[in-house]
């Protein structure tokens, strides 16, 4: 499984550990990544999803799943959260 999230794509990031005589030592900074069980009003199901704990914050602070990947990206979106928007998009466009 890999380190992203499904939802914005963040990633593992490499960069230095600075000492204080200025050495430096490669290191890996994570994502901190979360399993979540997000509810969908529109499928009125729930999605289990791994994402990052800023993520959610964006989610609510868009308002909620259906919004979130209504805006999205699909460049960003894992192939799980791509099917999910995919079946958001049709439910939405039969209801209408």
């Amino acid at each position: 499984m890999s380190r992203r999230c499904e939802l914005t794509g963040k990633a593992v990031q490499t960069g230095n550990l600075v000492s204080h005589s200025n050495r430096k030592t490669r290191t890996r900074f994570l994502p901190n990544l979360c399993n979540v069980t997000l509810i969908s009003d529109t499928l009125q199901r729930p999605v289990r999803l791994r994402v990052a704990a800023a993520t959610l914050r964006s989610v609510e602070h868009r308002g909620g799943l259906d919004a979130f990947l209504a805006k999205a990206r699909d460049e960003e979106l894992s192939q799980n959260a791509r099917t999910i928007k995919r079946e958001i998009a049709k439910k939405q466009a039969a209801a209408k």
